[in-house]
């Protein structure tokens, strides 16, 4: 009997003792943190085990993770084993919360952990991940957006120049655009990327390194303070952390962080009205204005080449060229307008220029008078007009312009022009056609007779089937009344393209057009058109989210425009934008 206890003593001292070799236990990052934080909790053990069960995180949502890890290494013959899962958490509400018991399999046996109590509460000032690496990563990598200028004219060059900063501390091993901003209230072009290149530099005082990720050059084409969209990349970044490998060198982890380079305002001003010639078109830069001929003598009938060109820095295509005016006796063509202009980081530079065919029909001299050009100075904040030269068209030979024609009975002249004939401009009629029945067949008794026969007894019940559908769609009051506020969103559509260039008219016509689509589709008052429930109802019929918000943009759009002054190009846009979003809603819905 003693020997039986004495054997059963020793064997549960070797469970036990067995038992107290195997830890599995968790840890979290911190047992308090702030609803705006993240909380790291590990699941460690010294043994290898299987069929590992997490906790439910009640409370929390699981951002991150499983993340699995296993370090083996050997101190002076001894072995040190360890394996954790990791995951990441944020909380969904204030509280105090449990994480839950893990469980794990080792050696045919289960454990489990003991619950770890943890506390959620306000929103803290400077937050701070329980994930270590991604703290540093927000700490030593920046995406920034330079603004040249955050006051210009409507209608002034500015450039936004994305740079990335990325501290000593971590790599980069690549990245990819998430979101690339819209430039909706801006005539905007991308410049040409060739290559990346690093350079060293400064941020907040330390150093850094950095690289020019994009460049960006903006006219604005509205007045008023104007947002520019943020730019948004996921990197994916090597951080090192505070393990080592068997031979001392420490260990990396590859955080995946997404950066922003924040909303930008610019105020842009209005063009000054002090001083503003009649015939300004909205150049605004510095410009040059010539008109020239490739050739001032010729005859009747040949052709020359009247080029009126505008050369300089500024906005060039972002107005219309004045048009050239040629006397009586000149026959004139459309023009055909080229432009060769480059964009670099000061805004466009080159030419423009319209290019007319002009073809003089008589003998004589011909005046193409002098016409003006006006743009806004930008250097000296005033308005500047260049006047061109008078050119003499000398047409040697051809039909006199004038004749002079004695009337009967009078010693009176009459002046008349006479009518020049180039070719054979008539062809006559002729008289003897000997013109020859088609077809001799006889009419009674044809197919084409029976067929006229029988036509309108067949198209009786379709005449019946129609008009019953004609019936059914008079008196049905609410599809008439749809179709007709989709009839009238399209008429104010056209009209607002016809009232383009007058800012007034065109915007109550986009507007009008808007709210007679929201009735069409959405069967709404215009009573009731508030931005919550448009949203809101546009997105109960499975209208995307972007559309919707672009939508609502064309709206406030509308609204802006009784404030503020818009330019043509503005309105163009505006157009061009809202057929593109009805079109794309009338699929969606």
């Amino acid at each position: 009997m003693k020997l039986r206890l004495v054997f059963l003593t020793i064997l549960m001292t070797m469970f036990q003792f067995a038992d107290a070799q195997i830890k599995f236990e968790t840890k979290v990052s911190k047992n308090k943190l702030g609803v705006n934080e993240r909380l790291r909790v590990d699941f460690e053990m010294n043994q290898d085990g299987d069929n590992f069960r997490p906790p439910s995180f009640n409370g929390f949502t699981v951002v991150g993770g499983p993340n699995q890890s296993i370090s083996n290494s050997w101190i002076n013959g001894k072995r040190s084993y360890s394996k954790s899962f990791s995951y990441f958490l944020e909380p969904r509400s204030r509280g105090k919360f449990t994480i839950g018991q893990a469980t794990i399999e080792i050696d045919g046996q289960t454990y489990k952990t003991t619950p770890v109590a943890v506390e959620v509460t306000a929103a803290v000032d400077k937050p701070k991940d329980g994930n270590d690496s991604d703290l540093a990563v927000s700490d030593n990598l920046h995406l920034v957006a330079e603004i040249s200028k955050t006051n210009p004219y409507l209608n002034e060059a500015i450039t936004v120049v994305y740079k990335l900063y990325v501290s000593p501390r971590i790599s980069v091993s690549n990245w990819q655009e998430l979101d690339s901003p819209k430039y909706s209230d801006f005539w905007s072009q991308a410049i040409d990327m060739k290559q990346l290149k690093i350079e060293n530099g400064e941020y907040n005082g330390e150093p850094y390194r950095y690289v020019v990720l994009r460049k960006t050059v903006l006219y604005p084409q509205k007045t008023g303070k104007l947002n520019i969209e943020p730019l948004t990349l996921s990197i994916s970044v090597d951080v090192p952390t505070n393990r080592r490998d068997i031979f001392g060198g420490r260990l990396f982890s590859t955080v995946k962080k997404t950066v922003a380079a924040g909303n930008k305002t610019i105020n842009v001003k209005s063009l000054p009205q002090v001083g503003k010639p009649d015939n300004f078109n909205g150049a605004v830069g510095s410009f040059d204005f010539t008109v020239k001929t490739n050739k001032s003598e010729l005859d009747a009938t040949e052709s020359l080449e009247a080029k009126v060109i505008v050369s300089g820095n500024g906005n060039l295509k972002l107005f219309d060229l004045p048009s050239l005016n040629v006397p009586n006796g000149i026959e004139q063509y459309e023009p055909e307008h080229n432009e060769t202009v480059r964009t670099n980081l000061t805004g466009m530079a080159g030419s423009i220029s319209d290019s007319y065919t002009l073809v003089p029909q008589t003998k004589g001299k011909f005046p193409i008078p002098s016409i003006s050009f006006s743009y806004f100075d930008l250097e000296t904040e005033s308005y500047k007009t260049i006047n061109s030269e008078e050119i003499i068209i000398d047409v040697k030979n051809g039909p006199d312009g004038n004749m002079s024609i004695s009337n009967n009975g009078s010693g009176n002249g009459t002046t008349k022009q006479a009518v020049t004939q180039i070719g054979s401009q008539f062809r006559f009629l002729k008289l003897n056609a000997d013109l020859q029945p088609k077809n001799k067949e006889k009419f009674f008794g044809s197919t084409t007779y029976w067929l006229a026969l029988t036509t309108p007894l067949l198209a009786i019940p379709l005449f019946l089937f129609f008009g019953k559908k004609q019936e059914e769609r008079k008196n049905d009051v609410t599809g008439n009344r749809i179709r007709k506020a989709d009839k009238l969103a399209r008429k104010y559509l056209s009209e607002a393209k016809r009232n383009l260039g007058n800012q007034k008219d065109f915007y109550e016509s986009m507007e009008r057009a808007l709210h007679n689509y929201l009735k069409a589709k959405l069967n709404i008052q215009t009573s009731d058109m508030s931005k919550d429930r448009i949203s809101r109802l546009l997105k109960e019929r499975g209208a995307e989210q972007t559309i919707t918000i672009e939508f609502i943009g064309l709206l406030e759009s509308c609204e802006f425009a009784r404030y503020t002054p818009s330019s043509t190009s503005a309105m163009e846009q505006d157009y061009e934008k809202a057929s593109r979003v009805i079109s794309t809603l009338d699929r969606q819905l």
